[in-house]
């Protein structure tokens, strides 16, 4: 098979950051790669192959209904349209504009994050309500629920809701507050499996509508995601993204997740159309999702964690490195800290061209190694978030064990300062 990458002038990195967008996001195993590339060669009616994956998905998250989108930002985006316009067709063509409409969303002030764009693309305006004190070491307490039943009024859509370990105030008693007044509740979980659980926990708790990333620990494509919750709205945001170029009598969409009688008409395209689906995507997060079901989170964590201590093993062989294995709390993932030995836990900032025309001459601390693996041909990417802390981490989930060895030179090299484009080491 053809290199497609050095025909395209480019070369594969090594991945030991983790299932992120900017990377690839997870590597596609062959037997999703073959039942996308199936899917290619054909032709099939989107609404209907949504409507088979509505089944798939409810029966997965115990959901009423699902629909693949492109991505969890897009799910974020259609299932604000859904809970903005419902099943009115003059509604979904005005979106995103809202004037007059229910278009506000309710957060509490510590959920905002960058990703909740794809709710104000739907025309939605986000009222922050409570306070971070606990995140921001000023205080014990969080956004309480009594805020958010405080700040539902007439213009209130939905309730926005962040998926994280310990967020505050707890899903069950939001989704209170928020049925006492009608109102949906939105949960981004995109970044939330495994476990395996949470693919039912968010609608166990009494969420409407749940959002999650297939191309991140599902294994599916990148450009592919899970919107999951109650029929009516799934209905919605499945109409508000696709091709809706019919004549009313002859369109047939999926009956059990679409009834057209209770439409005075096809509706024109929605503002999710953007964010369409192709065939290849959706048989290839269904694929995914059956996979990733079918392996226990134990038997994939062992699976990961054969390759972090591998990756101990293989770095231990070096010098000046202080290796620490972890265990994510939340996911039970074992990744591999990494600090340089003797640097103290605060490591300063790598600096830019201007300051280091000559970065081999730098002292080495966690953001300029971090750097250098990053021109180690191939380049290896790490997660640098606490960098400036000292701290790198090897996160498995993107690598095999085949990319140990290249991972030990690519620090080998970084740490001496020996190798590199044009014999030195570029910062990026």
């Amino acid at each position: 098979m053809q290199d497609i990458l050095k025909e395209l002038g480019e070369s594969r990195i090594i991945n030991a950051a983790g299932t992120l967008t900017r990377l690839g996001a997870s590597p596609i195993d062959q037997e999703i790669a073959a039942a996308m590339a199936m899917a290619a060669a054909w032709s099939v009616d989107i609404a209907q192959l949504q409507g088979r994956a509505s089944t798939m998905i409810a029966r997965a998250t115990g959901a009423e209904a699902g629909v693949v989108t492109a991505g969890a930002m897009a799910g974020l985006l259609v299932g604000s349209a859904a809970c903005i316009a419902g099943l009115d067709p003059v509604k979904m063509a005005r979106l995103p504009d809202t004037d007059g409409l229910r278009n506000e969303f309710i957060v509490a002030r510590g959920h905002r994050n960058s990703y909740d764009h794809g709710v104000r693309a739907a025309g939605a305006r986000l009222v922050e309500v409570g306070l971070p004190d606990r995140s921001t070491a000023c205080g014990v307490r969080d956004t309480e629920a009594w805020e958010i039943a405080a700040a539902i009024s007439e213009r209130t859509a939905g309730v926005l809701w962040l998926a994280r370990p310990n967020a505050q105030p707890a899903l069950e008693s939001v989704v209170q507050v928020a049925h006492a007044a009608g109102i949906p509740v939105l949960v981004d979980a995109a970044a939330e499996l495994p476990p395996a659980g949470n693919l039912r926990r968010y609608i166990e708790a009494g969420a409407d509508l749940v959002v999650f990333s297939g191309g991140k620990s599902l294994g599916g494509p990148s450009a592919s995601g899970i919107l999951c919750g109650r029929r009516p709205l799934i209905a919605s945001a499945l109409l508000q993204q696709l091709d809706l170029d019919y004549r009313y009598e002859e369109w047939d969409p999926p009956a059990a997740l679409i009834d057209k009688r209770a439409l005075p008409g096809v509706p024109r395209h929605g503002i999710g159309r953007s964010c369409k689906v192709g065939k290849e995507q959706i048989v290839g997060l269904l694929v995914a999702l059956d996979r990733f079901l079918r392996e226990s989170d134990a038997a994939r964590n062992e699976r990961f964690a054969q390759i972090t201590s591998a990756l101990e093993q293989a770095l231990a062989t070096l010098p000046g490195l202080s290796l620490r294995p972890t265990c994510d709390s939340h996911s039970g993932l074992r990744v591999l800290e990494v600090r340089l030995a003797g640097t103290p836990a605060a490591g300063r900032s790598a600096p830019n061209a201007a300051s280091a025309p000559n970065a081999a001459d730098t002292p080495l601390d966690a953001c300029a190694l971090a750097g250098r693996l990053r021109t180690a041909r191939p380049a290896v990417h790490v997660d640098a978030t606490a960098a400036d802390q000292g701290r790198l981490v090897l996160v498995p989930t993107c690598l095999s064990l085949a990319d140990v060895g290249r991972v030990r030179d690519a620090f080998a090299a970084a740490m001496s300062g020996t190798s590199g484009p044009s014999g030195a080491f570029a910062w990026i």
